[in-house]
C-alpha cells in the first residue's frame, strides 16, 4: 500500500441555512415533512452490519401529535445485546488495523452526505420524532453532527502528531492504540448530533461500539447508522440495539471486554452505572473509561448596570428554545430589583408573541416536550408553583397534552432561593427568577454557588468590566461552559467545547481532543540504533 503523511480537506464549520420563506430549503423541507408523516416505518437494530427484526414492535409517535402512528421499532433484549457485543469484538481486530486515513474518510464522507443530498431527511427526521422546529434541528442533527465528524478528524490527526522527543541515536514514538475490549454509548433524545458523536468519536479512534439509543430518537439512530454505512463503515464496528436500560447495563457491564462509557443523561442514571462498574471493577481487563455529560440546572446572573432588553433575550432564547431540553437550557435567573420590572415586561412581550405547536408550521417557537412522562411532571410542578406561597406564576403557566404533549413557557418567580424549581433539574420551558437586592451581588452568587450540585452551563450580564472580572473569578466552578453577556446556549463545536463539572459530568469537552483521549491508550516506543556492549557506566570505570 501507498504510504504518505496526508493533509486533511479544509475543516470549517457548516453553516446554519435560515428556512426562511421563499427559501429552496424551506420548500425542501416541507415536502420532506409531508412525506415522513406518512409514516409507514418499520425500523430493525443494525448488529454486525444486519438488520434484525424481533417482531416486539413499539409505537413511534410523534410528541406534538402522539395519535399520529408513524411505525414501529423492534425492540431487542439481552440477547441482542450480547450479540452486539460479539459483533463489535469480532469486527475490532481488523477496525483498529486500520489505516487512520480510511477511518478519517469515512466520517468525513458521512459529514459530506448529511450536509449534501440527507440534509433535509435529517431536519424532518428529527424535526417529526423529536419535535424541534426547523430552525433547532438544523443547528442540531445537520451542522452540529456534520461539524463532531469533521472536526473528530482534524483532532485526531493532532493526537497522533503529539510525539516524543528523541535523544541521539534513539528514536522514541507514541502509537495512540484503540481501547481493548468495546465502547458502550449510551445516547440521549434531546440532540441527534450528540446521539451521532457519542458511538462515532470512539470509533473513530479504532474502538468499536454498543450503541442503545434513547426510545424517544430511534428513528433518528437509525437514519445515522444508514449514513454510515453508505460512508462505507465497515460491519460491526458500531452496532445499534434497542433494548431497556437496565437490561443493557446487566449485559455490559459484566462483560469483561467492557471498556469504556460514552453517555449523555441524567445524573443520577450516570451515578448508578458508575457505582455498577466501580464494583465490578476486578472483573474487567483493563480500567474502564467513563465519560458522561449529565445534568444541569443552568442559570443567568444579571447585576445592576445590566442592559435588561438584553437580559430579557437571553431569557426568553435560553430558557424556551427546544422547550427547554437543551442541557443547556437557562433554568434559573437571579435579577436584581431594579432590574425586574423592566426585564420581566420584555420577557412578557416576547412571549406573548411566541406560538406553540406542531412543528410544520414554521412559525411556532415553542414545539411539544418529549413524552407524557416529562410533561406530567412538568405540569405538577407547575401546579405545586400556582399552590405554594413560596412561589409565583408570572408569565404562562398553562399545558395541553390532549393532542400533544404541549407545555406553555412559563416563568416562576420564586420567593425563596432554594424553592424546588431553583434546584431541581427539570428540563422543560420553565425557568424560575429569584430577585436580589442590587448592593448584595456577593452573597447573591454565594447562593448561586451552593444551590446545587450542577456546573453545566452559566451566563452573567453586566455592563461594568470590573464586575465582569469579579463574577468569572467568583464563579469559576460553576459552569463548564461560560458565558459573558450572552445567553447559556448554542455552543458550536471547535468555539466553545461543551461539558461541565461537579454534578455536570467529566468535562471531557466534546468535539475538542480532550474527548478524543479518552478512547485511546497511548503506548511510548523506544527504538535504539546502536545497543550499548559494556554494562558499566563511565563512573564505574577505574582512572
Amino acid at each position: 500500500m501507498s504510504k504518505g503523511i496526508y493533509q486533511l480537506p479544509e475543516v470549517r464549520n457548516e453553516p446554519v441555512k435560515s428556512y426562511a420563506p421563499g427559501s429552496p430549503e424551506r420548500k425542501a423541507l416541507k415536502q420532506k415533512l409531508e412525506e415522513l408523516n406518512r409514516g409507514g416505518l418499520d425500523l430493525p437494530m443494525m448488529i454486525g452490519g444486519k438488520e434484525v427484526r424481533t417482531g416486539n414492535l413499539q409505537n413511534i409517535c410523534p410528541p406534538h401529535n402522539h395519535r399520529h402512528l408513524l411505525g414501529h421499532y423492534h425492540q431487542g433484549d439481552k440477547n441482542h445485546l450480547q450479540m452486539a457485543i460479539d459483533a463489535a469484538l469480532k469486527a475490532k481486530p481488523a477496525w483498529e488495523a486500520m489505516s487512520w486515513e480510511s477511518r478519517a474518510a469515512i466520517f468525513l464522507k458521512a459529514a459530506e452526505l448529511i450536509a449534501g443530498p440527507y440534509r433535509t431527511t435529517f431536519n424532518a427526521v428529527t424535526m417529526i420524532g423529536q419535535s424541534k422546529n426547523a430552525y433547532q434541528s438544523e443547528i442540531d442533527a445537520v451542522c452540529e453532527l456534520v461539524d463532531f465528524y469533521r472536526y473528530n478528524v482534524r483532532n485526531m490527526v493532532e493526537i497522533y502528531r503529539m510525539q516524543p522527543n528523541s535523544s541521539p541515536g534513539i528514536w522514541n514514538r507514541m502509537v495512540w492504540r484503540p481501547l481493548e475490549g468495546f465502547i458502550f454509548a449510551l445516547t440521549p433524545f434531546n440532540f441527534t448530533s450528540i446521539a451521532g458523536n457519542l458511538g462515532g468519536a470512539p470509533a473513530l479512534m479504532g474502538n468499536t461500539v454498543v450503541w442503545k439509543p434513547s426510545k424517544r430518537a430511534v428513528w433518528s439512530a437509525h437514519l445515522i447508522m444508514e449514513v454510515l454505512q453508505e460512508a462505507g463503515l465497515p460491519d460491526g464496528v458500531i452496532n445499534l440495539v434497542y433494548a431497556d436500560g437496565r437490561e443493557a447495563a446487566e449485559v455490559v457491564f459484566n462483560h469483561r471486554e467492557f471498556a469504556g462509557l460514552h453517555f449523555t443523561g441524567s445524573t443520577a442514571v450516570f451515578n448508578g452505572m458508575w457505582g455498577t462498574i466501580a464494583n465490578k471493577i476486578g472483573h474487567y481487563k483493563s480500567y474502564p473509561r467513563i465519560v458522561g455529560e449529565t445534568g444541569g440546572k443552568d442559570y443567568i446572573l444579571a447585576d445592576e448596570t445590566a442592559n435588561p432588553k438584553q437580559v430579557a433575550t437571553a431569557i426568553t432564547r435560553g430558557a424556551f428554545e427546544y422547550q427547554g431540553q437543551k442541557c443547556s437550557a437557562a433554568s434559573r435567573a437571579y435579577i436584581p430589583t431594579n432590574l425586574w420590572e423592566e426585564v420581566k415586561r420584555y420577557v412578557s412581550d416576547d412571549l406573548a408573541t411566541i406560538k406553540t405547536g406542531v412543528v410544520e408550521d414554521f412559525s411556532n417557537f415553542v414545539n411539544a416536550v418529549i413524552d407524557e412522562e416529562s410533561f406530567d411532571k412538568l405540569a405538577a410542578m407547575i401546579d405545586a408553583a400556582k399552590a405554594s406561597p413560596d412561589a409565583e406564576i408570572v408569565c404562562g403557566g398553562s399545558y395541553d397534552k390532549s393532542e400533544g404533549y404541549f407545555i406553555q413557557p412559563t416563568v416562576i418567580l420564586a420567593k425563596k432561593a432554594d424553592y424546588i424549581t431553583m434546584r431541581e433539574e427539570l428540563f422543560g420551558p420553565i425557568l424560575t427568577v429569584y430577585l436580589y437586592e442590587p448592593g448584595k451581588l456577593e452573597e447573591t452568587m454565594e447562593i448561586l454557588d451552593t444551590t446545587t450540585d450542577y456546573a453545566l452551563t452559566g451566563a452573567i450580564f453586566s455592563a461594568d468590566r470590573s464586575r465582569i472580572e469579579r463574577m468569572t473569578t467568583r464563579l469559576m466552578h460553576t459552569a463548564g461552559n461560560f458565558y459573558i453577556n450572552d445567553k447559556p446556549t448554542a455552543a458550536v463545536v471547535d468555539q466553545q467545547p461543551f461539558g461541565g463539572g461537579r454534578g455536570s459530568g467529566t468535562n471531557d469537552k466534546a468535539g475538542s481532543v480532550f474527548n478524543l483521549l479518552r478512547w485511546v491508550s497511548p503506548q511510548c516506543i523506544k527504538e535504539t540504533f546502536v545497543p550499548a556492549t559494556d554494562y558499566r557506566y563511565p563512573n564505574f570505570l577505574e582512572a
